[in-house]
């Protein structure tokens, strides 16, 4: 049966770019770069400890996307992606941890289609017998490539499993894999709920008003909020989030703790992730924000709650 495209709130689409403007923009999009300077990796990881944990709340941050958060006894992905190259691009900084070296994962959660959120190879390779937790119109795929507990969400959507609560809720962005597909699967971001605490998962988005609806509606401990790949505005503006925007979208949102993703694990456009980090610390401190709900990760290391 045939299905109309996802569609963001209020109708926005993603910035429209002509053949014309693509090509000036790799033309330019090294120009005054310091393509030299990355992100800080953490000289030692707590993998061991994170094997044997099942008592209390951690989250570990492994590159771009992708945390792994031990909540209420489980373990839990986010955008699995260990990939060593991303299209053209050569992955800057190793995973924090090897994909070997996790845990059995309970659960794995997927925000959207893009390659540098959801990359198969990786979750073949994960260890345990996940469920999967995913957009709406990608469960077929996934049964396709032999992946079994596979659960998919329109935004509000919940799920109870094990004493965790996931909703699935909007984000501004749109989907794709091929040239035939898109938008023809969902997109969104997950709410990670135990009787303790709240984490909000963005994924991937542009700057809309549906973090204040989000805010509203749960009490969000801490955010794992996007601030890369941004620029120039005018090629990724409405899909996604500037640093500043980032820090509105965290006030809107009402969180107690904000942490920086999707930033200096993969160059996919003009911005570095040097570069990310510095105009989000200006922005924090523009705002006159308490410097203790800002946590900046790096690389391989974990926060024990």
């Amino acid at each position: 049966m045939f299905r109309k495209p996802f569609r963001n709130l209020d109708n926005i689409e993603k910035n429209k770019v002509t053949l014309r403007q693509l090509i000036h923009y790799f033309k330019i999009r090294n120009s005054g770069k310091d393509l030299t300077s990355l992100i800080s990796v953490s000289e030692h990881n707590n993998s061991t400890q994170l094997q044997q944990n099942r008592s209390q709340t951690t989250y570990t941050w492994i590159g771009h996307s992708t945390f792994l958060i031990q909540l209420n006894g489980l373990n839990i992905l986010t955008d699995p992606v260990f990939a060593n190259w991303m299209g053209l691009e050569k992955r800057l900084v190793p995973p924090g941890i090897a994909i070997n070296q996790l845990p059995n994962i309970d659960l794995v959660l997927i925000s959207h289609s893009h390659f540098d959120h959801l990359e198969f190879p990786s979750l073949k390779k994960l260890k345990g017998d996940p469920h999967y937790y995913v957009p709406f119109g990608l469960k077929t795929r996934f049964l396709m490539k032999g992946f079994k507990n596979v659960h998919e969400a329109n935004w509000w959507d919940y799920f109870q499993y094990k004493g965790i609560t996931l909703h699935f809720v909007p984000a501004q962005h749109w989907s794709r894999r091929n040239l035939f597909d898109k938008n023809m699967t969902h997109w969104g971001g997950w709410i990670i709920q135990s009787m303790e605490q709240t984490f909000h998962f963005v994924g991937d988005t542009g700057y809309f008003r549906g973090f204040k609806e989000i805010g509203q509606r749960f009490c969000i401990d801490t955010v794992f909020m996007p601030i890369g790949d941004y620029e120039p505005e005018w090629l990724s503006g409405l899909q996604h989030i500037n640093p500043e925007m980032a820090v509105q979208a965290f006030l809107d949102l009402q969180a107690r703790n904000f942490v920086p993703m999707h930033y200096g694990t993969y160059r996919l456009s003009m911005d570095t992730g040097p570069e990310a980090l510095k105009r989000l610390q200006i922005e924090w401190q523009r705002k006159e924000i308490s410097s203790n709900k800002l946590t900046i990760m790096k690389i391989g290391e974990t926060k024990f709650s």
